[in-house]
């Protein structure tokens, strides 16, 4: 239908549609169902399920038709932005709706008909609305499991075969299929170097409100090697947490529990790689930890440290935009931090500027992480280790790479500056200000989110 007629015509159409659902959507809102009984509300319930898996594939095509090969460069990121201003979800989130899409959809080829999508039965499936996300991310898995000696045949029976059920169960017995599946597939668990290759990988969960992160994931026999020669070193009574407070010769009770001890082991690793300087220089600085925080919370802390009377400020902030309580902080600040950035309480202006060059300093970009703490484009989560210096008058057009003009963006945004599709301009209040040309510049709240606590207006409409 789409090639018999007009783009005009294709855009009323949609149009229309979509008018049609939000008018059914009041209808739903405003209708009472008090009085229908439980055994209505189930078949609403049914049809609202599959209605919602409809309208997800729905998502899933456009999707995949926005990451068509855009008609000009930096096309693509200029439609993400604008998905992600306008959706209000998160990057990650429209990263994964193009994955998956792009497994679902039809591929382009360079010459001739579009190749069927990469998981055909599947992409059948979320089209007809038959299957939710949840079932789609079991296919996904079951499939993606599979090591590379599985011919492409048996491959597209086992996604067949998982489809079909998944039409008729919920996930977690989806789950097990496929786990099934790949044990007749596989019996004897043979997988191959590059099959491991593919599945390493490690994910740092969010912290949580007591500070910890949880950590998941896979390790090669290499990694495990060094990690198994690290977590030996760490045996009972080695390298106990209070070691250095104590002193290495004061004899103490290990209590630590195994997992406990394998936690310190990585800690341990991860300590000495970075005090090693070995691991070379990131975006200009020696890789190390970077932390931000201010003069009276320093000052606050290593009070509270000896007196318990006195509470522990706020935590400090590290350059991966993570949490750090004050009394960690005191702990690493003698040995293991290399750039604490302090700067004025009563201002929240950096006490030391940078000088002049065309490549911002490791002193530059540390006022950066004190100041930005991540990238500065509105709603931006990409914190400041990830981040690129942005000249915020254009080098190339006569800008200075002076402290109060350089800040945080990520690859992305910096880029898409760089292009012109975005315009920065610096703030009354010291702060980088963003616009695609629609409306005034805004500065970003994300990594400052006591701003959005305090209600403090944006006063971004004003150059310095």
């Amino acid at each position: 239908m789409g090639s018999s007629i007009s783009a005009e015509q294709a855009r009323e159409q949609i149009l229309t549609a979509l008018d049609a659902i939000d008018t059914a959507h009041n209808v739903m809102r405003e209708t009472s169902s008090g009085l229908v009984g439980n055994a209505f509300r189930v078949d609403v319930a049914e049809r609202l399920e599959t209605q919602e898996r409809a309208n997800r594939g729905l998502m899933y095509r456009f999707f995949g038709e926005i990451a068509d090969p855009p008609d000009e460069a930096g096309a693509i990121a200029v439609v993400r932005s604008a998905l992600w201003k306008r959706l209000h979800i998160t990057p990650h989130e429209i990263a994964r709706r193009f994955k998956l899409a792009a497994r679902i959809r039809p591929r382009r080829s360079l010459t001739g008909p579009a190749v069927a999508p990469e998981l055909a039965e599947l992409a059948a499936a979320v089209a007809d609305g038959t299957v939710g996300d949840d079932h789609i991310k079991a296919v996904c898995r079951a499939v993606d499991v599979l090591p590379a000696c599985v011919s492409p045949a048996d491959i597209a029976a086992a996604e067949r075969t998982l489809v079909d059920h998944a039409g008729a169960v919920d996930s977690g017995i989806v789950v097990k299929l496929g786990q099934r599946i790949a044990d007749y597939l596989n019996p004897d668990g043979l997988f191959s170097d590059e099959d491991r290759a593919r599945r390493r990988g490690l994910h740092l969960g969010p912290q949580g409100p007591d500070g910890m992160s949880r950590l998941t994931g896979l390790l090669d026999p290499e990694t495990r090697a060094y990690f198994e020669a690290i977590d030996a070193a760490v045996r009972p009574g080695r390298h106990q947490p209070d070691t250095a407070a104590n002193g290495p010769d004061v004899e103490a009770r290990d209590d630590r529990t195994p997992g406990q001890r394998c936690h310190d082991a990585l800690k341990l690793g991860l300590r000495t790689a970075i005090a090693s300087g070995g691991l070379g220089v990131h975006r200009g600085h020696p890789v190390t930890v970077v932390i931000t925080t201010t003069l009276a919370e320093l000052d606050q802390a290593a009070h509270a440290a000896v007196d318990s009377s006195i509470p522990m400020p706020a935590p400090a902030r590290t350059g991966g935009g993570s949490r750090l309580p004050m009394r960690d902080l005191i702990a690493m600040a003698s040995t293991a931090i290399q750039y604490l950035a302090v700067f004025a309480n009563h201002t929240e202006r950096p006490l030391y500027l940078g000088r002049q060059k065309r490549i911002a300093t490791a002193d530059q970009r540390l006022i950066c992480y004190a100041r930005d703490r991540g990238c500065t484009r509105p709603h931006c989560l990409v914190p400041g280790y990830r981040c690129e210096v942005h000249h915020a008058d254009d080098w190339a057009r006569g800008g200075r790479t002076d402290a109060d003009k350089l800040f945080f963006g990520c690859g992305g945004d910096h880029t898409m500056a760089t292009r012109g599709q975005l315009q920065t301009q610096v703030t009354n209040s010291g702060r980088l200000g963003w616009t695609d040309g629609t409306g005034p510049p805004e500065i970003n709240h994300a990594h400052h989110p006591d701003e959005l606590l305090r209600g403090d207006p944006d006063p971004p409409d004003q150059k310095r």
